[in-house]
């Protein structure tokens, strides 16, 4: 059996290596204005990019370019350039969202598979063939999609790869279709420079023309301002339900312009739902346990399984964002011997675990600390704050840019996080968890 692949986000190469150690499959980025996400496109260089893909085929997994933006006239040539010098890095794909764009890539560079983006919101049969008759190998679908529709697509096209979107960010405009950005401050979403204006809190006026007359609607107590901000997509409970579909070739994590913490735990939590998924298992529990340690703006799991007008949750207004059941305390680095304090430590903090895909933690008792196992998960406590330098610190904080010596050696890219929380909240169809270490 063909398994789903996993797609996560690479905003940059470490988030590209990170997504991979903790069990992505394929990911997809870009370098240039071309893209959807500009800030991320530049913390990739053409060299970046070129290592990054060459660290994915090494491991034998895969990277898709993005060519996802709206190009003017005036950047057509300057777009066939970068077309075929991305090509010249041989990435397994490229995603793009025009039909132009789309034609333009299958006469330069016919051999590259072409992915649609979901910034083109195919949402049936005859718009999914006219772009397969274009050149499209795989259709990323329009978030507002069903699993109906998906399955009546496969069956009339049964050669071409669906990919959705099972987490991440959502727009609260019509499959990213928004101009707010451009009117309130002229950066313009479609070409990667949204300011996320929907994110911000709104008064209301209402006025007459004929009188003149203008007055600030009062909004109920306690419901907020946030008219605009979508939560967050969260699909992980539902794996089973969208590959028992048989229909969804791969299930996208959005989100480049995030965190490195974020990379590793989307990744880690959907590789945890797909393996379980075929070795008939569900523990939607430990998903969800992973996915609310994120910053978030409430979760949802939007449309695929429930039609728009069935739901009336899919909004947060009254907070943008909220912090998640953790705070990431460190990052290992590379070598694995040392590292750096992301948020307030103490010695004797209980820090969890969080290491790649297929990880194994020595368990330890030293001078440096300890290293144990509790309720299936690891943690670290260590004894005392000792500095590459040698310096030995009472406590370290986020700003300090001293490597922390570990117990033992950890794996590269490995994250330590202390609860933040006692009370983790409710889960998307889940069960409610309390306590730290449940």
């Amino acid at each position: 059996m063909q398994k789903v692949e996993l797609l996560s986000p690479a905003g940059t190469l470490e988030k590209l290596k990170i997504a991979f150690d903790f069990g992505a499959d394929a990911v997809y980025g870009g370098v240039s204005h071309f893209s959807l996400r500009i800030r991320s496109g530049k913390e990739f260089s053409m060299e970046e990019f070129e290592e990054g893909i060459e660290y994915a085929h090494a491991r034998g997994k895969k990277v898709y370019v993005t060519i996802n933006g709206f190009p003017f006239n005036s950047q057509l040539n300057l777009l066939k350039k970068h077309i075929l010098k991305m090509a010249e890095l041989k990435p397994d794909a490229f995603i793009v969202a025009t039909p132009g764009v789309l034609k333009l890539c299958h006469e330069l560079v016919p051999d590259i598979p072409l992915h649609l983006s979901t910034q083109a919101n195919v949402m049936n049969v005859l718009d999914a063939q006219v772009y397969v008759d274009m050149g499209a190998t795989r259709i990323i679908t329009a978030r507002e999609i069903s699993l109906k529709d998906l399955v009546e697509i496969k069956k009339e096209l049964p050669n071409l790869e669906l990919e959705v979107f099972v987490h991440g960010s959502m727009c609260f405009a019509y499959s990213g279709r928004c101009l707010i950005s451009t009117l309130q401050s002229g950066r313009v979403p479609n070409r990667g420079s949204c300011a996320n204006d929907c994110r911000f809190p709104y008064e209301i006026y209402a006025a007459n023309s004929e009188t003149g007359t203008l007055f600030r609607l009062e909004e109920e107590e306690d419901v907020g301002t946030y008219i605009m901000n979508a939560k967050d997509l969260n699909l992980a409970s539902h794996i089973k339900e969208i590959l028992d579909a048989n229909v969804v070739d791969s299930v996208k994590i959005e989100g480049r312009t995030k965190t490195a913490y974020y990379a590793a735990v989307t990744a880690k939590a959907y590789r945890m739902a797909i393996d379980d998924y075929y070795k008939n298992e569900v523990d939607i529990d430990r998903y969800q346990y992973e996915l609310q340690s994120l910053q978030n703006r409430g979760y949802t799991d939007a449309y695929l399984v429930s039609r728009p007008f069935e739901r009336h949750d899919t909004q947060s207004l009254d907070f943008t964002m909220q912090l998640g059941t953790h705070q990431v305390s460190g990052v290992v680095n590379e070598g694995g011997t040392y590292f750096l304090c992301k948020y307030k430590t103490l010695p004797d903090d209980e820090l969890e675990i969080v290491a790649p895909q297929g990880s194994k933690i020595e368990i330890v008792d030293n001078e440096i600390g300890s290293t144990y196992k509790k309720d299936g998960k690891m943690y670290m406590k260590l004894k005392q704050l000792l500095a590459e330098n040698k310096k030995v610190w009472e406590e370290v904080h986020s700003g300090n840019i001293n490597p922390i010596k570990l117990p033992t050696k950890f794996p590269s890219y490995t994250f330590l996080r202390i609860s933040s929380n006692e009370d983790m909240g409710t889960y998307p169809n889940s069960t409610k968890l309390k306590g730290k270490n449940k």
